[in-house]
């Protein structure tokens, strides 16, 4: 909670703060004999031009002692907080001068924890330029340093400080799912769990899941069709024909066989696997005795692919104990400003895979992690007193970020140690007593080596992406003469406009800044009240709504900013603008605008447009409407033959076409950006179009609307909702439409 400042005495002022007001004092002083001496001047001779100089010099001396006052008593303020803070366990946070936070820490003694940062010098330290960025600070106090250790980590999460290790949310971990059903089905799912179905999981990846529903097909034979699917089959399908589905849909297994082989799967999956090969032995047995040899060797078959499967997954099942059929590895490596944790999951006493994570803020985080357990409560607050390493900081920032929100199994297996408070803090909340282990023997040290190796592998490969990310984009800059100090700095808006022979048209818009694609920032149109299949007409369209706002906003921006006198900015990166890092270090003055508001009208430094000099027109045409920058525009115009490496960039601005080569760094760039709209752009339009087939049954049942009339009023209208809107001239205007059969559809779709 929040501790407000006791009021302050005028005796209590600091040195800083008389000085402050013995110098405005003098500054007066100052300016009475200035006065004097301009009247003397004009005995003399003089003008008033002294006199002005003088008193604007005097002014300024005010309002920097003024500013300077302001600044000690903001930290008297700050000083008086701390000073009134309990000695008990908490939250803290820091926060700046533009209402961002700084940074969320935990302390099992609020008072001294924070006091840390406030009487010590931390000159030419990242703690130091924290500090230096601290206008005021809030405060929570709690029960104990488990549930500050969870509130923490929730904040961080939540308010996403900037000197805090930060990892990506990924709520979507995906699940192997029993459908439930007389005959269930397994199917891959991604979502919140309920009890209506079984669930088996989490997998660290899709593709895990994918390899063990194609394993539970080969083994147990269970149906992956849709229940309107098996609902409608009057024959076997293919799986059934290459020995994957029993084919219950047809009748060719009862219901009791087919519940025996979904007993065993989930067993299996459970990680009963050796119950699960003695049965089968078991009933190859019987069927043996019974001189039953084909179906026996059937279910040979299934012991053998079970069998290899096991062996495969590099985990002996029997030499394993209960507590280790479900084990987390985590393994941290730290190099290049980067850091990189990869997950391992076993799960049933199979090694599923793993999952590289890699979090941000790694060097400053690390930093101020490692002095938490500098100064005088280092032994209270971290334990041991010793300074933590930047590994053992990004695994606990880990470990408690993740499993707030996942599962967790009952054994750990980390590459370096983790604290106890915070497995304590983990087992309350998640209510498993967990046990972490960071030395380990025989199988789990085999486990850990594989994902230390993955980590090794997974942050080489990440520095070389971003290192050739950064070449490319240095390569665009230079080949279009770019005016751009810093290539991160550049951002790019791709368009793609996709649809199917015109119907359900939609447009997409991707961004490029800082050497990635920003997916965060994506935007999809829906491009309605044109002729199917019109893309230059979508273009127009797509493009008046992205750029009319934000050319009313720099018209405003402009307006306000001439109308206080005040110069225009230059425009920032909307990464930069509303981040707490660029307001900390250009606190706005009071009355000026801040840096999002700016960024809010930043045109990007590049336009691509998937189209040639068609397209490009139509994007020139809304600029030039708009009062924006044609130079910006550069659309991608295919090469002959539609060859890749053969695209050529059209200008707006009518500068000659531009052919970069195949083996262009520049291309490869442009490419990857117009690749990602395409897919982008597709992937929208196929959800669209399916939503707006739905109801097409309503055409289907009208006499004279065959296959093609359908398709052709589809695309004339865009879907059913269309042509329910035409009226019967409109209806009748469609090749293969007479106007009794308009009329038609006209009745039967009102």
């Amino acid at each position: 909670m929040p501790v407000s400042a006791p009021p302050r005495k005028p005796s209590e002022a600091g040195p800083s703060a008389r000085a402050a007001a013995q110098a405005a004092h003098t500054g007066a002083g100052a300016g009475t004999g200035g006065h004097t001496g301009a009247d003397t001047g004009a005995d003399t001779g003089g003008d008033a031009c002294g006199a002005a100089r003088a008193k604007t010099h005097g002014a300024r001396l005010c309002d920097d002692a003024g500013a300077a006052t302001a600044a000690e008593g903001a930290r008297t303020r700050l000083l008086a907080e701390v000073a009134a803070l309990p000695n008990l366990p908490g939250v803290y946070r820091w926060i700046d001068t533009a209402g961002q936070v700084l940074y969320v820490g935990k302390a099992r003694s609020l008072k001294k924890r924070v006091a840390s940062y406030l009487h010590r010098g931390h000159d030419g330290t990242r703690i130091g330029q924290m500090v230096a960025r601290i206008a005021r600070l809030e405060t929570t106090v709690v029960r104990s340093e488990a549930e500050a250790l969870l509130l923490e980590n929730n904040l961080i999460k939540t308010l996403a400080p900037r000197f805090n290790i930060l990892f990506r949310d990924d709520k979507s971990y995906p699940y192997l799912k029993l459908v439930t059903h007389e005959f269930p089905r397994v199917a891959y799912y991604r979502g919140a769990v309920d009890r209506r179905h079984r669930y088996f999981g989490p997998y660290p990846n899709a593709w895990a899941v994918k390899q063990t529903i194609e394993l539970v097909q080969k083994v147990f034979r269970l149906r992956t069709c849709e229940d309107t699917v098996f609902a409608h089959r009057t024959r076997p399908c293919l799986l059934y024909q290459i020995g994957r589905c029993t084919a219950p849909c047809v009748g060719y297994i009862g219901a009791a066989d087919y519940a025996r082989d979904v007993a065993d799967a989930e067993r299996f999956l459970r990680g009963d696997a050796q119950a699960v090969i003695d049965d089968l032995q078991s009933q190859m047995t019987q069927l043996a005795d019974a001189l039953e040899y084909e179906k026996a060797a059937v279910v040979r078959d299934r012991i053998g692919s079970l069998a290899r499967v096991l062996h495969q997954q590099a985990v002996e099942a029997s030499s394993l104990s209960a507590a280790d059929k479900d084990v987390d590895i985590l393994a941290v490596k730290v190099g290049g400003g980067r850091a990189c944790v990869n997950l391992a999951m076993v799960r049933g006493s199979r090694h599923l895979g793993d999952r590289a994570y890699f979090p941000s803020h790694v060097e400053d985080g690390a930093a101020l992690s490692a002095g938490r357990a500098e100064g005088p409560d280092a032994v209270e607050d971290e334990g041991g007193g010793a300074a933590r390493t930047p590994e053992v900081a990004v695994l606990e920032a880990f470990c408690a970020q993740h499993y707030l929100e996942h599962a967790m199994p009952p054994q750990l297996v980390t590459s370096h140690a983790v604290s106890a408070a915070l497995l304590d803090a983990l087992a309350e909340h998640t209510g498993v007593r967990v046990r972490a282990t960071h030395q380990p023997r025989e199988q789990r040290r085999i486990w850990l080596e594989m994902a230390t190796k993955g980590a090794e592998l997974a942050l080489a490969r990440l520095l070389a992406e971003e290192g050739s990310q950064q070449q490319r984009t240095r390569a665009l800059v230079e080949a279009l003469d770019l005016d751009i100090a810093d290539p991160a700095a550049l951002r790019i808006e791709c368009f793609d406009v996709s649809h199917t022979a015109g119907e359900a048209t939609q447009a997409s818009c991707v961004v490029y800044e800082g050497h990635r694609m920003q997916s965060a920032q994506y935007r999809r149109f829906n491009v309605d009240g044109i002729h199917g299949g019109d893309d230059c007409a979508a273009m127009r369209q797509v493009l008046t709504r992205r750029y009319t706002r934000l050319a009313q906003a720099m018209a405003a921006g402009r307006a306000d900013d001439s109308d206080n006198g005040e110069a225009v900015a230059p425009p920032q990166a909307p990464g930069d603008a509303g981040a707490p890092e660029a307001h900390a270090a250009n606190p706005p003055a009071a009355g000026a605008k801040t840096a999002g508001a700016r960024s809010a009208a930043r045109l990007p430094d590049l336009v691509l447009v998937d189209g040639g000099r068609g397209q490009v027109a139509v994007a020139r045409e809304v600029f030039e409407e708009l009062g924006l920058d044609i130079g910006l525009i550069v659309g991608v115009e295919k090469g002959e033959g539609r060859k890749i490496g053969l695209e050529e960039l059209v200008f707006a601005d009518g500068r000659p076409k531009v052919h970069l080569g195949h083996d262009s760094a520049a291309l490869m760039l442009v490419a990857q950006i117009r690749d990602e709209a395409h897919r982008f752009a597709i992937t929208g339009m196929r959800a669209r179009r399916a939503g707006v087939r739905t109801g097409g049954s309503r055409l289907e049942e009208i006499a004279g609307v065959g296959p093609r009339r359908r398709a052709r009023l589809l695309q004339r209208f865009g879907g059913v909702r269309g042509v329910a809107g035409a009226s019967v001239e409109d209806l009748a205007s469609v090749q293969g439409v007479s106007k009794e059969l308009a009329e038609e559809i006209y009745r039967a779709l009102h």
